[in-house]
């Protein structure tokens, strides 16, 4: 039994051993296989987070360039900007550098002109004193008078010719006195004019805000109309919302409550917050920067034109004209050019130029608050003027700037000249936008009633016509007489400023392949 128990135990090691190696050798595989595993999915994720970083470093990079992009088309658009307005700027001063030049020649002209003038009146003045002493001598030799005699018949044969004579010098002297004021008082005008040239900015009556969609406009109105009720009961004004898209209607007599009214309603649509106390809020808070922005106009105002010493009140009324237009023409801009022309006016004729440029500037005052005073804006710039301290020159220049009273002081007839210059020069007012549409549909209208016609374009804002006619139905003449026909319906059809070009073109145009 003993020697069974040794012989199992001796073949029962060696094949455990060889079990437990076979196990271990299991093992280790199966560990390198879940090793390999391993490693591979290290591997592969990363791989996908090394193409991960790739395409979020691409993607900033792609960030970082349209960045740059965005900056750089920004720096282009304002060096564009810079280059326009230097061009501008190059432009104005070669144009006044050509009026100073043309004023040049024309005082060299003048003082030519003045030389050989006195000149001939000093070589006339010997002749004469030759002449004269002449005919005393042969006076002496044929009347054998002495000096005195001849002196004394002859002094009384001149006074009986000079009475004779003294009506028609005096009258021929007033004539030409007259006709050389005239024409001095126009050239002072027209120098002044072109001394100066200013564009106007033109405002409508009504003023619109832009909204981002449509549904804004339910949230302006809000729950049973209070937003919109609040907003016109703090403003003043009245507030449209139509069917229009995109836009809301701001309408008012006042221009100041109106962009009161504008801001504010721009300011709550950026915003978002729309409800009565909030209304309440950007209101006041509005109000207050337009008074600032207002105050800061009418100081540049008053100096761009070097007038000093201006009441607060009335450096605020000025601000005020700058939202003020009087047939499309912006009231502050008039007044700093009638202001400007006033000075150039009174220091030609030798007048105080800063005083009649703080007549210019001051005299349509009124218009700042003819909606809360009765009577017209002579009178009540005049009142205002007068009340803060204003000399009488300045308070009669706008009293009598529309010739409603006797003229007193120079100053005032120099504002009136300045304000109608102003007024009435080219360009300083315009059409409104449906009337000029309208205009060129009829000088386009007219033009292609006539046989032959094809085409009719109205270019540069209406001065100029372009007719093409076909040049199988029209030969030269007849085109030459279309062109004469078109001018003349021009004028007697319609009513226009200054002159119409009718440019009439026949053209013959032939083609062929080659093949």
């Amino acid at each position: 039994m003993f020697p069974y128990l040794i012989g199992g135990i001796a073949v029962g090691i060696p094949l455990g051993a060889l079990a437990f190696w076979g196990w271990l050798v299991q093992t280790r595989r199966d560990a390198r296989r879940q090793a390999e595993a391993i490693l591979e999915e290290a591997r592969r994720k990363g791989a996908e987070q090394e193409k991960e970083a790739e395409f979020r470093i691409r993607e900033k990079e792609l960030a970082a360039k349209a960045k740059l992009d965005a900056d750089a088309n920004q720096l282009k658009d304002r060096l564009r900007d810079q280059e326009r307005e230097l061009d501008k700027r190059q432009t104005a001063l070669d144009q006044q550098a050509d009026g100073v030049r043309k004023q040049e020649r024309i005082v060299e002209g003048n003082q030519r002109r003045l030389a050989d003038k006195l000149e001939r009146i000093s070589q006339r003045e010997q002749e004469l004193d030759k002449i004269l002493e002449q005919q005393r001598q042969m006076l002496h030799q044929v009347s054998g008078l002495d000096k005195t005699e001849a002196t004394s018949r002859l002094m009384k044969l001149l006074e009986d010719e000079l009475a004779s004579e003294a009506g028609t010098m005096i009258l021929k002297h007033e004539k030409r006195v007259k006709e050389t004021c005239e024409e001095k008082s126009r050239e002072i005008v027209l120098t002044a004019m072109q001394r100066f040239a200013a564009s106007h900015t033109a405002e409508s009556t009504t003023s619109t805000v832009d909204i981002p969609n449509d549904d804004m406009k339910g949230r302006i109105i809000g729950r049973e109309g209070r937003n919109i009720r609040a907003f016109e009961k703090e403003t003043g004004v009245d507030v449209i919302i139509d069917d229009t898209p995109g836009v809301v209607i701001v309408s008012g007599f006042d221009p100041v409550r109106r962009e009161v009214a504008r801001q504010s309603l721009s300011k709550l649509i950026a915003d978002g917050r729309i409800h009565p106390a909030r209304i309440e809020e950007v209101v006041k808070e509005t109000n207050a920067e337009l008074e600032s922005y207002l105050i800061r106009k009418g100081h540049e105002a008053a100096q761009e034109v070097d007038v000093q010493g201006l009441h607060e009140r009335l450096i605020y009324l000025l601000g005020r004209l700058h939202l003020r237009t009087s047939y499309s023409q912006n009231v502050l801009r008039h007044s700093v050019e009638v202001a400007f022309l006033t000075g150039m006016m009174a220091e030609m004729i030798g007048l105080d130029g800063t005083l009649a440029r703080r007549c210019g500037l001051l005299h349509d005052l009124g218009k700042a608050a003819d909606h809360e005073l009765e009577g017209g804006h002579p009178k009540i710039g005049a009142d205002l003027l007068k009340r803060h301290g204003e000399r009488a020159e300045v308070v009669h220049a706008a009293l009598g700037h529309h010739d409603e009273i006797v003229i007193e002081h120079p100053y005032t007839m120099l504002v009136a000249t300045a304000d109608a210059c102003s007024a009435s020069r080219p360009g300083a007012r315009r059409e409104s936008l449906e009337r000029y549409i309208k205009r060129m549909e009829e000088l386009e209208s007219i033009a292609r009633e006539f046989h032959g016609v094809q085409q009719a374009f109205a270019i540069q804002a209406g001065r100029e016509m372009r007719v093409l006619v076909s040049s199988e139905q029209v030969d030269d003449r007849i085109a030459a007489k279309i062109c004469r026909d078109i001018a003349q319906a021009f004028e007697e059809r319609l009513t226009y400023p200054g002159e119409i070009k009718v440019t009439v073109i026949r053209e013959s145009r032939f083609s062929e392949l080659a093949r």
